[in-house]
């Protein structure tokens, strides 16, 4: 069992040739001190954001490995820096543990952390440790975008189209076999990747920014339903989605024959991380339908109001209800 200030020494030492590169980005001082010194670029604005990453709320200790959840804790919180346009740049780590988890687990933790931290571009800066009955996972991050460049989630207006990243709904699949039990056939393994370790769309994000196109954008941390319903209220407008146009992860039909369906996930999975965002119509234009690799589609459109209606491959139109992620909905 490693003492506080080992703990500490071992996350430094994991970190360390990272911070060596910072200190020519702008972090004057890192872990090991009261506090981090920072010194941006005079020419960017700061993105700051945290996350909380909770053992038996968000995951379960016995069930996902070590290494996943140190890599998913850093990607979640540097998702919100993609949905910004952000650069990420630093970070900080609060965490708390029991004494039997600082040796074997925390060695695997910290090498999805570190494996995250260098596919991001991120440097640790510092932060906290405490001892606890269960795993808690706390990230600062902080990342820089061209000054006034920065995306926000109240820019939507009447008319503009709706666009997402990706396909919806493979993270709450693989979360579905978890719960299940069905993880443990070898068949189902490769499902599980996009639950584990989410990809991020980090290029796209800046991309849009840059160049100003999204007039609104949001991760899908929570569900295409939910995220979209935040963006509209932050708008003060509505949402009206084509079914048929929302990419959606390919089920197996073993699955499908035990009543998984694609469009629910799709609607209302969390943790996929992809870019929900709106453009003024007459810039759709410039949306390619791909970028980089990752598929870009057009859901729907912008309306008056502020009500979400899915239209159904049939030509119905329903309401649709946010049936995403929420810490504290009670039913």
């Amino acid at each position: 069992m490693l003492s506080e200030n080992e703990l500490i020494e071992h996350i430094r030492r994991r970190f360390a040739p990272r911070a060596a590169v910072a200190r020519k980005s702008g972090l004057l001082l890192g872990i090991g001190d009261d506090a981090a010194v920072l010194r941006p670029s005079g020419r960017a604005d700061c993105v700051l954001t945290c996350d909380a990453f909770l053992e038996n709320v968000h995951f379960l200790a016995a069930v996902h490995p070590a290494e996943a959840v140190g890599y998913k804790a850093l990607a979640r919180a540097t998702s919100d820096l993609a949905a910004m346009g952000a650069t990420p740049r630093y970070f900080l780590l609060s965490l708390a543990l029991p004494a039997n988890r600082t040796e074997a687990w925390l060695d695997s933790f910290l090498r999805g952390l570190a494996r995250a931290a260098r596919r991001l571009g991120l440097t640790l800066a510092g932060g906290d440790t405490s001892r606890h009955p269960t795993i808690a996972i706390s990230i600062t991050a902080v990342g820089e975008v061209s000054r006034d460049r920065a995306a926000t989630r109240s820019g939507a207006r009447p008319g503009d189209l709706i666009y997402v990243s990706g396909r919806l709904g493979a993270a709450q699949l693989g979360l579905e076999l978890i719960l299940s039990g069905l993880h443990r056939r070898r068949r189902w393994k490769p499902l599980l990747r996009r639950h584990l370790y989410p990809d991020l769309h980090l290029d796209l994000g800046r991309w849009l920014a840059e160049r100003q196109l999204a007039s609104a954008m949001i991760d899908t941390s929570d569900g295409l339903s939910t995220d979209l319903e935040h963006l509209c209220r932050a708008s003060r407008v509505g949402a009206r989605l084509w079914a048929n146009c929302i990419p959606r992860v390919r089920v197996p039909p073993a699955l499908l024959a035990r009543g998984i369906d694609p469009e629910q996930l799709a609607l209302h999975g969390g943790e996929d991380y992809e870019l929900l965002f709106t453009v003024r119509g007459r810039l759709s234009k410039l949306i390619p339908k791909l970028h980089r690799g990752t598929p870009i589609s057009a859901i729907g459109e912008i309306i008056r109001g502020r009500k979400m209606v899915l239209v159904k491959a049939d030509g119905r139109s329903v309401e649709l209800v946010a049936r995403g992620w929420d810490h504290f909905r009670t039913k």
